[in-house]
């Protein structure tokens, strides 16, 4: 006997979900309601296409409903919603554009409602020339607004991904852009000291960033927005808003049908994606997913999840055996000329579960320092202690991010240590990389601190030291020192400390650095062999302390 599947919202969930099970089961009845007209679109790619990067817009349509019809045998019904869910009859409600409303039965049913962008009660929050960014009539929308209105100024609040790129992506159209964000720092899966880089290429752009204050009111004009006023006071002004300060899951319809909704505000799920109904299976942006990592239940709205959450859907269905097994927030984003990723958990969400951890920095070169056009990046790596277990990855660079954050996820999938990392053979030819690949070289940095080759401090340690009985030793040459330097450090090249030990007292707590670790390393080797026992080499060197420093005290 056929199955009857019914999927509410299509895009990545749902459309993935249909496409496989239609792989799997030819006789299966698919039906995918979406209430908007565009049922699988490229919603990643939407700034791009404000921007003009991408030119034609059908290149955002992924699949069309006669595609879906003529390739899968989908019966897909756009400008459909569905109102309500009756489990106990297993039937939906559907209402039709035009206000007709019909019943639907099913035998499985697929949530898969994503999250609607958040709009909080500001004063004025309704002028027209406000805008979030989810759907395709959300750019079309925007695009005509700078078509025909042609705005010198634009205000984005939020500066989360797609904050970020619509302010670059408005930039890259004349329009002078500033980013409102609430709290310390840009992208908020960084730590603060990886923001702070990103932090210094957006500047640098010629983009404002302001930073510790929110939105008060938007002081509009005939319905327009004229000054964005903030907590602070400061009026900035503005001929276009965009909205960019979150999402928050669509769970109205899983709610009023009694399904569990979790902690987060997500649909509570379990590792087969059922939800409290065995037969009401919910995927994407509006469910709580299990954090890989920390075992939390968390909400991670990304696109790569959510096509494996529809696939896994799809096989449980057609009576394949298969499970979730957690989501750990891969993730990366252009800022103009630099690029930030992150996999697995960062330190706020250590600290604030108490999961014991370390950290590595590392300042790697792209591909070999010989071959034209290396460019750093900076790596934190979090790990286990104890185990070397690895916990999360952090990178901010230009090039080669994407395969380096790539492999270290991969690692954490597996469950692998900073030992494993060391192991890697990784593809090397001077132009591509080293032959110690960066991801080598972070996983040689964590081990050296495990094992106690190099014990550690960190940037937001050094300014808490007990002066008076510790000395900074800076290992960098004396036109580096003489660049910048910690204040109260002195200066003594690693090529000169083997014959300067005796100014080097050994009843003190001795930090070294240099400009990235590894000098500061080779100076740590030399003294712990001396007979000095109270050394530390601060992690990632002056290269990880200056930006961080410089931003804490801006803030």
């Amino acid at each position: 006997m056929s199955k009857k599947v019914l999927i509410v919202g299509g895009v990545a969930g749902g459309a993935s979900a249909a496409a496989r099970l239609r792989r799997l089961d030819e006789s299966a009845q698919i039906i995918i309601f979406e209430r908007g007209e565009y049922v699988s679109f490229a919603n990643c790619g939407l700034p791009y296409y404000v921007g003009e990067v991408i030119a034609e817009r059908k290149k955002l349509l992924v699949q069309t409903p006669e595609n879906f019809k003529a390739r899968f045998n989908i019966d897909v019904r756009v400008n459909s919603e569905v109102t309500r869910i009756f489990p106990y009859k297993k039937q939906v409600e559907v209402r039709e554009k035009d206000g007709r409303t019909y019943i639907e039965t099913y035998d499985y049913l697929i949530l898969s409602p994503g999250a609607s962008p958040v709009r909080p009660p500001i004063p004025g929050i309704e002028a027209e020339n406000i805008f979030t960014v989810r759907t395709i009539p959300d750019v079309d929308n925007i695009k005509d607004f700078i078509e025909k209105t042609k705005p010198k100024r634009a205000v984005v609040v939020g500066g989360g991904f797609i904050g970020l790129e619509m302010a670059e992506n408005l930039h890259a159209r004349d329009i002078k852009t500033t980013i409102v964000e609430m709290l310390d720092q840009v992208l908020a899966p960084l730590d603060f000291e990886m923001a702070a880089i990103v932090h210094s290429h957006i500047r640098a752009a010629g983009v404002d960033l302001v930073l510790k204050d929110g939105v008060k009111a938007f002081i509009n004009e005939n319905n327009l927005t004229k000054e964005v006023e903030l907590q602070s006071g400061r009026r900035i002004p503005a001929d276009l808003v965009i909205l960019a300060i979150g999402v928050k899951p669509e769970v109205k319809l899983a709610k009023e049908a009694g399904l569990e909704i979790g902690e987060r505000g997500g649909i509570r799920v379990n590792e087969k994606l059922q939800t409290s109904d065995p037969y009401i299976f919910a995927i994407g942006d509006a469910i709580e997913v299990k954090d890989l990592v920390t075992g939390q239940y968390t909400l991670i709205p990304l696109a790569g999840p959510a096509n494996k959450q529809g696939r896994i859907v799809a096989d449980i269905i057609a009576g394949r055996n298969s499970k979730y097994e957690g989501t750990q927030g891969t993730a990366i984003v252009k800022i103009f000329d630099c690029v930030a990723a992150s996999t697995g958990a960062n330190e706020k969400i250590l600290k604030k579960l108490g999961i014991p951890y370390e950290v590595s920095y590392t300042h790697p070169a792209s591909h070999a320092a010989y071959y034209p056009g290396p460019v750093p990046m900076s790596i934190k790596l979090l790990f286990n202690p104890k185990t070397g277990k690895i916990l999360g990855a952090q990178i901010v660079g230009k090039d080669g991010v994407d395969k380096r954050i790539d492999v270290i996820a991969s690692a954490i999938r597996r469950g692998d240590t900073v030992f494993d990392l060391q192991e890697l053979e990784l593809a090397y030819a001077p132009p591509f990389s080293s032959a110690k690949d960066p991801v080598n070289m972070a996983g040689y940095v964590a081990g050296n601190i495990i094992n106690g080759d190099m014990p550690v401090i960190h940037w937001h340690e050094i300014e808490n030291l007990d002066r008076q009985n510790t000395l900074l030793v800076d290992v960098r040459t004396k036109a580096e020192y003489e660049l910048g330097h910690i204040e109260g450090s002195i200066n003594i090249p690693v090529d000169e400390l083997r014959n300067r030990l005796g100014e080097l007292p050994k009843d003190k707590d001795i930090v070294i650095y240099c400009q990235v670790g590894l000098r500061g390393y080779i100076a740590t080797r030399i003294l712990m062999q001396n007979g000095y026992v109270k050394v530390r080499n601060l992690s990632g060197g002056w290269k990880t302390y200056k930006p961080a420093m410089d931003e804490k005290k801006k803030g």
